[in-house]
């Protein structure tokens, strides 16, 4: 059974070599918002015959085809993951790094509203907001928490 990235690789025609499935399964496991050097380790972990440069064509191949999605969360890093329908922002806890996902439909109407009030249209945006934790139990929500709806205040899992 493909997984999403797999599947999404082979619906656009992309050549799949049991290296860039290998790849793809990382990816689409992925949590986080993982550097090529990450994807790399994990990657190699499967399959040792895997190299960094064949991780970094892959990626890119990804980000080029719609796949992937780049990020710079300011560390220096290129921090991919996979492209969705489905906006969110991202908060950067920048005294660990964790990435937390999170979608506020105040935010949204505000930023239309911005738009707006000066003469546009908003088509897309991105929005990156970084921080310190206010108190240790949020200094240490688990990566498989990392979806926030500030409406709700809930965690859950990321889906895509």
């Amino acid at each position: 059974m493909p997984t999403r990235l797999e599947q999404i690789c082979l619906d656009k025609g992309l050549r799949m070599t049991e290296q860039r499935r290998v790849i793809a399964r990382v990816l689409s496991e992925s949590q986080d918002h993982p550097d090529v050097e990450l994807v790399y380790k994990r990657a190699s972990d499967i399959d040792d015959t895997i190299s960094i440069s064949t991780v970094y064509r892959t990626v890119r191949m990804f980000e080029e085809n719609g796949i992937l999605e780049r990020h710079d969360f300011g560390d220096g890093r290129a921090r991919y993951e996979e492209a969705s329908d489905q906006h969110h922002d991202h908060l950067i806890n920048v005294q660990t790094g964790q990435v937390i996902e999170f979608t506020s439909q105040q935010i949204e109407d505000l930023q239309k509203k911005i738009a707006k009030e000066l003469g546009f249209e908003l088509i897309d945006h991105r929005l990156e907001l970084y921080g310190k934790p206010l108190s240790q139990k949020a200094a240490k929500v688990p990566p498989e928490e990392s979806v926030v709806n500030i409406k709700h205040t809930t965690h859950s899992k990321k889906s895509v």
